[in-house]
């Protein structure tokens, strides 16, 4: 079993998802609850880090053209395999969630992704790319694991005890299942800094709190009643 303090982090590894809708994080609310994309029907959108599929899936079936950006050999197979499951024709790249030459400048409405910017070295040459491609005004949404919920040790005597500085970049590694990484966790300050000097407006920032009932995924902290475990944020390109 790996440690429950890094298992929010791995998300949506191992995850139970559905593919009605895009999950956002551990235990948080969807796209159904914060509408966030829009209406996808129709719509260009381009997904950084496709984990298995699950969002992509979910954006394909309510008519979207979904062009899809995955680092991990593994991830691709596993989204291709899901994608051949279910019926769904999705543009898929193996390559460095930066690596976005083959798409054109203005050329997608939507940009999305889910925790996996925090994979991430240089968040800053991925938004500018992002911001090449959007149509001016366009939305940005992704999610992170939220800096706050990574100063804690959840799985510890005392679950909000303080484990590491806020100021903090050194990767977090975790383990689920047979799947390991590491991620980072940005303050909030650098993720503004870096959106802004790439030329974004943010008009949305969530820290969702989570239900006060279950059922409760396998993520699931108690901590996280206290502290969110998921940061949310909806950018838009300005400028050319």
């Amino acid at each position: 079993m790996p440690d429950s303090s890094r298992v929010p982090a791995a998300f949506p590894v191992g995850a139970d998802l559905g593919t009605d809708t895009v999950a956002y994080g551990p235990d948080a609310p969807t796209e159904a609850d914060l509408r966030l994309l829009g209406d996808p029907a129709g719509k260009r959108i381009l997904l950084l880090g496709t984990h298995d599929g699950h969002a992509a899936v979910a954006l394909a079936r309510r008519g979207a053209r979904v062009i899809a950006i995955e680092p991990s050999a593994r991830h691709v197979d596993e989204a291709r395999w899901r994608f051949n499951q279910e019926g769904v024709a999705i543009e898929l790249h193996h390559g460095d969630l930066a690596g976005l030459a083959s798409v054109r400048a203005d050329a997608i409405d939507v940009a999305l992704s889910v925790h996996a910017l925090s994979a991430v070295d240089d968040l800053a040459r991925v938004f500018r790319q992002v911001h090449r491609v959007l149509r001016p005004d366009a939305p940005f949404v992704f999610s992170l694991p939220h800096p706050a919920f990574a100063l804690l040790d959840p799985d510890g005597p005392d679950p909000l005890r303080v484990r590491r500085r806020y100021w903090d970049d050194t990767p977090r590694t975790w383990s689920v299942d047979d799947h390991d990484g590491a991620d980072r966790t940005p303050t909030i300050a650098t993720l503004f800094t870096a959106l802004s000097r790439a030329n974004f407006r943010v008009d949305v920032l969530l820290e969702p709190a989570p239900s006060d009932t279950g059922p409760r995924s396998r993520y699931w902290s108690d901590a996280m009643t206290w502290v969110p475990s998921t940061l949310i944020v909806r950018a838009r390109k300005q400028g050319l």
